[in-house]
Parts: C-alpha cells; sequence; structure tokens
C-alpha cells in the first residue's frame, strides 16, 4: 500500500467507519451512540493507518451561558499533519434535576461527540438523537408546528408514564425532553421536579 496523505487516511475512515449505538434512552425508548462508543470503535484505525484522535475542550464564559467547545482531531504519526474540527455546546446552568458537575459533563459530552461526528462524518440520520421520533408524526412544509404541540396528551400523576419520567430525570435527564413528548399542569411539572 502506497503513502497515503493524511487526507486520504481520513477519507479511508470516513468511508469504513461504524460505531455501535451501545447506549439506551429508556424514557424516549431509542438505542443511542456516546463519544466513548465512538472512540473506542476508532482505536483500530489508529494502527490500520498509522493516525491518532485526540480530543481537546475548552469553556468560554464570557457571554450569558457558558459555552463548551470540542476539538476533535486526528494527527498523523509523523508528528506534521493534523485535521480538526470542533462543535459548540451552550452549558444549561438552569436545568432542573442536574446538579453542575452533570451540567457541565452532558455537555462535554455532547460537544464530544457532534466534534467527532463532524470529523468522522457520521450522519445524523444514522444516530438515534436525529431519527428518534419521540412518538411525533412528521412535520410537512405546509404543518402548523402549533397544532401538532396541541395533539400532545397529558401527563398525569401515579401513571407508569409520570413513574418513567421521575426514573428519567434522576437518571440526569432533561424535564424539556418530557415536555416536547407531553403537556402537563404546573402541579405535575413542580411534582416532577422534586
Amino acid at each position: 500500500m502506497k503513502d497515503l496523505t493524511l487526507h486520504e487516511k481520513l477519507s479511508s475512515i470516513q468511508k469504513e467507519f461504524k460505531a455501535n449505538k451501545s447506549k439506551f434512552n429508556s424514557f424516549g425508548k431509542y438505542n443511542f451512540r456516546s463519544a466513548e462508543d465512538i472512540l473506542e470503535a476508532l482505536k483500530p484505525y489508529n494502527e490500520k493507518y498509522k493516525v491518532s484522535f485526540i480530543i481537546q475542550e475548552s469553556l468560554d464564559f464570557t457571554g450569558i451561558v457558558p459555552i463548551m467547545e470540542s476539538k476533535a482531531t486526528i494527527l498523523d504519526n509523523n508528528g506534521i499533519n493534523e485535521i480538526s474540527a470542533t462543535a459548540i455546546v451552550g452549558v444549561d446552568l438552569n436545568q432542573k434535576g442536574m446538579q453542575v458537575p452533570q451540567q457541565f459533563g452532558s455537555a462535554s459530552s455532547y460537544a464530544k461527540k457532534y466534534a467527532l461526528g463532524n470529523l468522522l462524518l457520521i450522519d445524523d440520520t444514522q444516530d438515534s438523537d436525529a431519527s428518534n421520533k419521540h412518538d411525533k408524526a412528521p412535520i410537512d412544509g405546509g404543518s402548523d408546528i402549533k397544532s401538532l404541540s396541541n395533539d400532545k396528551k397529558f401527563l398525569n400523576r401515579n401513571t407508569p408514564e409520570f413513574n418513567k419520567a421521575i426514573d428519567y430525570l434522576k437518571n440526569g435527564g432533561n424535564i424539556a425532553t418530557i415536555e416536547s413528548k407531553y403537556k402537563m399542569t404546573k402541579e405535575v411539572k413542580d411534582e416532577l421536579l422534586k
């Protein structure tokens, strides 16, 4: 095999790369891949193409919300050439049900995952974060989004759905995800956020 440029190596990896979706979201009932899944699946390519992958993170506190930036880089083992891609994610410090370390950890995980996705050209349509419909009908260009959101059913206390929502929040889930799926009274929402 002739010596490949780093761009040729990256192109080959992008064509060959597959990563399992080892995580399961019990609230949304879908599998998804994490940054760790992607990094684990990349290990065989390090030796095959004589490259290395690294992730660098930085925080910006100058705006209204902290911004987490991740940069995924492929390095040629010659120590000279590199190609990078970045992803930027806001850290929601007002997110209920999560402590500050979880809020930053969640933003870090998403930023890493999407920086790697940008570098490796992982198609979002193959990932459940993009393809999961959360039991919603597809939206066509002529649909009124407001009318679709009114078709959501109410989340009521002491139901299996309510108990799943509580478990989801206890495990670091986001109230906004629940609100995207259900309508709820202020009392129900307050009880979920306890």
